[in-house]
């Protein structure tokens, strides 16, 4: 991913090369931070119908992980499945 993500960096000639090192030294250092810079969230979405992206950002944050909180319950969302396999349809 680094690699790939300094290549980027390295192609993109309108990034300023102060920008451009703290982008190389946060790539190297961080895996999430080389997939941002390679992931365009407008490109995620922009295919979508009906979705307008207003603004993006990519972050990460360490958190501990409990299965016994209630916090880490799933909605209805995250379940996933198909309608179809429980016989509805």
């Amino acid at each position: 991913m680094a690699k790939a993500a300094l290549r980027r960096l390295a192609a993109d000639p309108e990034l300023p090369q102060d920008e451009r090192s703290q982008a190389e030294s946060a790539v190297t250092e961080d895996t999430a931070e080389a997939i941002a810079h390679l992931v365009d969230p407008f490109d995620l979405v922009s295919e979508v119908p009906g979705v307008e992206l207003q603004q993006a950002s990519w972050s990460t944050e360490w958190v501990d992980y409990d299965p016994d909180s209630p916090e880490w319950d799933l909605d209805e969302d995250d379940r996933g499945g198909d309608e179809e396999e429980d016989g509805i349809g």
